[in-house]
């Protein structure tokens, strides 16, 4: 879920006209799916316009996953695996793309000191948003300086990077392909 605060200002003017043309899209441009969610919609936007100037609240949202691209990050988490052999569990290799994407909790060790524990990708912990920026890390850390050569050590530097770009390119002209599937 993804928070935002907001804050109220009252420094804008608006006319009567404006006034109502905002309160008519808020109302009824934008409606609860049901009479309970159009209640609560409501109340919400009550309780948005009733802050005084300056004051402060917290917006969460959750903008549903694109299955598609959800897929697409699968079968690259997937490709890379099935390419590499370092680690011989999936969800092992899924760990360390999350802590070297940066996806983590810091949480005291056993030993004292800090150690990261990986977060979910479910579709319940990551909307659309965050789903995305963690593609971005983890691809980033995949074409990075390290994540190749760790998977690849009987590979010199330029072969490792080579290969995981060919991964990449496999994965999209696959993407590409369903796509098209689809569409027929």
């Amino acid at each position: 879920m993804s928070h935002t605060m907001i804050m109220r200002d009252r420094s804008i003017p608006l006319s009567d006209a404006e006034h109502s043309a905002a309160r008519k899209v808020l109302q009824q441009g934008l409606r609860g799916v049901d009479g309970k969610h159009h209640a609560r919609w409501l109340r919400f936007l009550r309780d948005v316009f009733a802050l005084e100037d300056g004051e402060v609240a917290q917006v969460g949202t959750r903008i549903p996953r694109n299955a598609a691209f959800h897929r697409r990050h699968m079968a690259l988490e997937q490709a890379v695996f099935d390419a590499q052999q370092r680690f011989g569990e999936f969800e092992q290799f899924r760990n360390w793309l999350k802590i070297g994407a940066g996806h983590v909790n810091w949480v005291p060790g056993a030993k004292g000191g800090i150690v990261p524990l990986p977060k979910s990708l479910s579709y319940a912990e990551l909307d659309e948003a965050a789903m995305q920026q963690v593609h971005a890390a983890i691809a980033g850390f995949l074409r990075g300086p390290h994540a190749a050569r760790y998977l690849w050590k009987q590979l010199d530097a330029a072969q490792a990077a080579a290969r995981m770009e060919a991964i990449f390119e496999v994965v999209a002209q696959q993407t590409l392909q369903a796509q098209e599937d689809q569409q027929q």
